[in-house]
């Protein structure tokens, strides 16, 4: 019976995002590993890999697709009450032993997680998505640089569509790949994990691509959003926190950041859950550290005001949640507080949430 890996290389083409090493090897540039990959084998991903001395990568199908509430990526500076067409492959350039996706980003990893594939095409998905009355699609569910190619074929026809594009990733990209989405892609999460190299390396990866990333994600105007989900007892120690908020309010205070709560899942289940208390005192030290949007995650109904956004200019409320939900929504149609007109960035509607 062919294994699963056998199965995916069947739908595959050349890629872009890589360049020739020598007679031998190729090396892969979509994510921060910059794989050097001999004949015959493939990258840290599992599904990039070196056919004839040229690379292919993921073409053709989807292991899930379905629309859920923008909010849920997380983006809160983007069309509140929106609907965001989601779609993923299989794979991941990381390996955490949290993940709440594992079933799609560890298939090939880990023989537990079976998730099944189906052909698709871009036009398929954004018809789906246009149908759906979404305003956004976004690749998500598996780490979307090492899929990269296929989302741009994706994000070309939902542009056409007159849709917005955004990337649900790591973070653990190269300055190639970020060049090469930046025409095509609108909306960038970055889930920041840690400030401790240790830690990102017992994760499968490295702290600095991740801080090069982001610096490069904001510098090139995609509209940047940043999640912390914080494990007890791995990143939630004051230093660490203050060092990941300082970071961020250094490349921009404009920056929302989303401290979400952790609980128990895949092979990670030693740590206690995230309670509201840590949960407001990351958001304290965030708002100390100067940024201007903070969000508490996962506990809706149980961390005040911190999944609403504020005014920073007379401090109103402007967009008040609960959950996946839009509650009420005060901004004016060019993206301003409607009581002392300071205006708060972001990929506004020119119209109120339907929901």
């Amino acid at each position: 019976m062919p294994t699963l890996a056998a199965l995916l290389a069947e739908s595959t083409r050349e890629g872009v995002l890589w360049e020739p090493l020598d007679e031998r090897r190729i090396r892969c540039t979509a994510c921060g590993h910059c794989c050097p990959i001999f004949e015959g084998q493939a990258g840290v991903c599992k599904v990039r890999f070196n056919s004839g001395g040229k690379l292919r990568v993921p073409w053709g199908y989807v292991a899930g697709a379905q629309c859920d509430p923008i909010e849920k990526k997380p983006f809160f500076h983007v069309r509140p009450g929106s609907l965001a067409y989601s779609f993923g492959m299989l794979g991941c350039d990381l390996h955490c032993g949290y993940c709440q996706n594992w079933v799609t980003s560890q298939a090939l990893r880990d023989p537990d997680a079976l998730a099944p594939v189906r052909r698709a095409t871009p036009e398929g998905l954004v018809r789906q998505a246009v149908d759906s009355g979404a305003e956004s699609v976004v690749s998500t569910y598996n780490e979307p640089l090492i899929t990269a190619e296929w989302a741009v074929a994706v994000f070309q026809e939902a542009r056409a569509a007159g849709l917005l594009t955004g990337f649900v990733s790591n973070g653990n990209a190269t300055p190639q790949v970020l060049e090469y989405l930046r025409p095509w892609v609108d909306l960038y999460k970055v889930d920041l994990k840690s400030f401790n190299d240790r830690h990102y390396r017992e994760l499968g990866g490295r702290l600095q691509p991740i801080l090069d990333s982001l610096r490069q994600i904001h510098a090139l105007g995609f509209w940047l959003e940043v999640v912390t989900l914080l494990v007890p007892g791995f990143n939630d120690s004051e230093v660490e926190l203050r060092s990941i908020a300082g970071f961020l309010a250094g490349i921009s205070p404009d920056i929302p950041w989303h401290v979400t709560a952790f609980h128990a899942d895949y092979k990670l289940l030693d740590p206690r859950d995230t309670s509201p208390e840590d949960l407001l005192r990351a958001a304290q030290i965030g708002r100390q550290a100067g940024l201007r949007y903070v969000y508490a995650g996962n506990l809706p109904g149980n961390v005040g005001g911190l999944e609403d956004t504020n005014c920073p200019g007379c401090a109103g409320r402007l967009v008040q949640r609960r959950g996946y939900r839009i509650l009420d929504y005060r901004l004016t149609i060019d993206g301003r507080c409607p009581t002392c007109a300071t205006a708060i960035p972001g990929r506004w509607a020119s119209h109120k949430p339907l929901r």
